[in-house]
C-alpha cells in the first residue's frame, strides 16, 4: 500500500499532482482572504437584513423571510433554482453517455465511487444545517455572560460538541474516507486518462439532481403550507395565483427573447417591424406580470388598476420612438461626418442635464395657456390652444374633437400630460440609448459591411439585413432597460382631476419654483 501510494507521487503522473497542490497551496491565502472579507459578508449581510438585522436565532421559518422580502416571487425563484440545477445534472450524465460513446468507453463503475462523493458532500451538508442553529445560538448563551476573550472560542466548541452535531461531523468524514477507498479501488477496474474527469461529472452530476430535487420538494411543502395557512385563516390564498403570473412572465420575456431573434433574422421588412413591434409588447406583458399585476390583485384597489394602465401607457409611448430616435441617430453619428464628436457631446447633454432644469424649461414649452411656445406654433398652423398639464381628456380624444370625430372615453388613450411626460422621456434617454448603440457599432467588424457592398448590397440593406441583426443584443438589452426604467417611474397623483391623474397640477405649478417633482414623478 505504501508502495502504491509512493508511487503516485513518481513519473509524469506524480509531477502534475504536485504542481497541481503547489498551485493550490499557493492561491489558498488568496481564496480564504476573498472569502472571508468578500463573500462571507455578503451573505451574512443578505441573512441578517432577511431577520430585520438581529442576529440572534429564531424558529425556522422555512421561506418566510424570502416571501416578506420578495414576496411570491421567492417561490419561482427557488422552483427556478430546482429546475436549473436538475438540468445541470441531466446534462452533465448526457455528457458522460456522449463521451464515452465517442471514445467507446464504459465508464459506468464509476458511479459508485462518484454516488459515494456525492452521498459524503450532503453528509457535510446535514452536519452544516445541524450545525448551524448552534453557532447562530452563541449570541442567547453569552447574552448574560461576562465577556472574555475565550468566551466565543468556548461556546463555539461547546455548540460543535453536542451528540448529535459531533456524530454528523464524524459520520460525514467517514463517508468521504470511503468515496476517497472506493475511488482508489475503481482504478483496478477501469483505466482510463479520463478516468478523473468520468468521475467528477458523476459526482458532479448526482450531486446536480439530488440537491435540485430536494430544493424542488422543500419549495413545494413550503407553498403548500403557506396556501394551507391562508386557507385556516379564512383567507382567499393567492400564493398559487402570484407564482402562475410571475411564471407566464418570465415565460413572456423568454418568448420575447426568441420573438426578436427571429424578427431579425427574417428577410422581409414588414415581417419584422411586426415581430419587432410584438416582441416589445410581450417584454412590456412579461414585466406587467412580474411586477405588477401580484401586489394589484392582492389589494384589489381600482386605483392600482388605473395606475397601471397608465404605465402600460407610459412604456408603449416611450420605449418604440425612444429606441428607434437613438438608432437612427447613432447610425448617422457612425458615418464620417463633419462634426459628429459634437453631436454626440450635444445629444447625450438632456441625460446628464439635472431634472430641475430640464422639466422646468418643459414645463415653459407646455404652458396650458395661449402665451406657452408649443401653443403659440400651434396656432400658427391653424390648431386651438391646449391645456397640456390641465387637460383631463386623452390624446385620441382630443385629436378626435380637432378632426371632427367623437371618440369614447374608455378609447381616449393617454392624457396629454402623460403626453408630455413621455416627450420628455424621450428627450431624456435617447441620448443615452445613442451611446449604447454607438458602442454597439463599434463592435462590428467593419469588413463585414465591406464585403456585403462588395457583393452589391445597398446601404438600406447592409443596415437591415448586417447591422441590425448584429445589433439585436444591444437592442434587447436596451429595451428590458427601457422597461424596467418605465415600470418603476412614479407620477404624483392627481387630486383634482386634472390630466386624468397623471400628475399633480400643483406640483406642476411648484415646478417653475425649482421643485423636481414633476414630469420625473409617477402614478401607481
Amino acid at each position: 500500500m505504501i508502495a502504491h501510494w509512493h508511487s503516485l507521487w513518481q513519473g509524469r503522473r506524480g509531477r502534475q499532482l504536485r504542481e497541481y497542490l503547489t498551485a493550490y497551496l499557493m492561491i489558498a491565502p488568496a481564496l480564504a482572504l476573498i472569502f472571508t472579507f468578500g463573500i462571507f459578508p455578503i451573505f451574512f449581510a443578505l441573512y441578517v437584513s432577511l431577520h430585520r438585522w438581529h442576529i440572534r436565532q429564531g424558529k425556522f421559518l422555512g421561506l418566510g423571510n424570502y416571501v416578506k422580502a420578495i414576496d411570491a416571487l421567492a417561490y419561482v425563484l427557488f422552483f427556478a433554482t430546482a429546475l436549473g440545477l436538475l438540468y445541470l445534472g441531466w446534462r452533465t450524465l448526457q455528457n458522460i453517455r456522449q463521451t464515452a460513446q465517442t471514445n467507446r468507453e464504459q465508464p459506468w463503475s464509476l458511479a459508485v465511487p462518484g454516488l459515494a462523493f456525492t452521498a459524503a458532500g450532503l453528509l457535510f451538508l446535514r452536519w452544516g444545517v445541524l450545525a448551524l442553529p448552534a453557532v447562530l445560538g452563541i449570541a442567547d448563551k453569552a447574552l448574560h455572560m461576562e465577556r472574555t476573550p475565550g468566551l466565543f472560542r468556548r461556546l463555539l466548541f461547546e455548540a460543535l460538541s453536542e451528540p448529535p452535531i459531533w456524530n454528523a461531523f464524524w459520520q460525514s468524514v467517514g463517508g468521504l474516507l470511503v468515496a476517497v477507498i472506493l475511488a482508489q479501488l475503481s482504478r483496478r477496474w477501469f483505466a482510463s486518462p479520463r478516468r478523473t474527469t468520468y468521475l467528477l461529472q458523476w459526482f458532479s452530476g448526482s450531486l446536480f439532481l439530488t440537491v435540485g430535487g430536494l430544493t424542488a420538494w422543500f419549495t413545494y411543502a413550503q407553498l403548500r403550507q403557506a396556501v394551507q395557512k391562508a386557507l385556516e385563516s379564512g383567507k382567499e390564498p393567492s400564493m398559487g395565483i402570484h407564482v402562475v403570473l410571475i411564471t407566464s412572465g418570465l415565460l413572456l420575456l423568454w418568448a420575447s427573447w426568441r420573438l426578436w431573434q427571429s424578427a431579425v433574422r427574417h428577410d422581409n421588412d414588414k415581417v419584422f417591424l411586426l415581430r419587432g413591434f410584438a416582441a416589445l409588447l410581450l417584454i412590456v406583458a412579461g414585466w406587467v406580470l412580474i411586477g405588477e399585476l401580484p401586489p394589484v390583485i392582492q389589494e384589489g384597489d381600482k386605483n392600482l388598476w388605473e395606475g397601471l394602465l397608465h404605465t402600460v401607457y407610459y412604456a408603449l409611448g416611450t420605449i418604440p420612438f425612444q429606441l428607434s430616435i437613438a438608432l437612427v441617430l447613432a447610425y448617422i453619428l457612425f458615418q464620417n461626418v463633419w462634426g459628429r464628436e459634437f453631436f454626440r457631446v450635444v445629444y447625450f447633454l438632456p441625460y446628464v442635464t439635472p431634472a430641475v432644469a430640464s422639466a422646468a424649461v418643459f414645463r415653459l414649452l407646455f404652458l396650458g395657456h395661449p402665451a406657452g411656445l408649443v401653443n403659440q406654433i400651434l396656432r400658427l398652423v391653424g390648431i386651438p390652444s391646449l391645456k397640456w398639464l390641465w387637460e383631463p381628456r386623452g390624446v385620441f380624444q382630443v385629436i378626435g374633437d380637432l378632426l371632427g370625430i367623437s371618440v369614447p372615453s374608455w378609447a381616449g388613450g393617454p392624457s396629454l400630460a402623460l403626453t408630455v411626460v413621455i416627450i420628455y422621456s424621450i428627450w431624456t434617454f435617447v441620448g443615452y440609448d445613442t451611446v449604447i448603440y454607438l458602442a454597439g457599432l463599434g463592435n462590428i467588424d467593419r469588413e463585414i459591411n465591406e464585403a456585403a457592398a462588395i457583393d452589391g448590397a445597398s446601404r438600406w440593406q447592409i443596415f437591415r439585413y448586417v447591422t441590425l441583426p448584429l445589433l439585436s443584443p444591444t437592442t434587447y438589452f436596451l429595451s428590458v432597460i427601457a422597461v424596467n426604467d418605465a415600470m418603476t417611474k412614479h407620477f404624483f397623483d392627481n387630486r383634482y382631476g386634472t390630466g386624468q391623474s397623471t400628475i399633480d397640477a400643483p406640483h406642476a405649478w411648484g415646478l417653475s419654483r425649482g421643485s423636481p417633482s414633476v414630469l420625473i414623478a409617477v402614478i401607481d
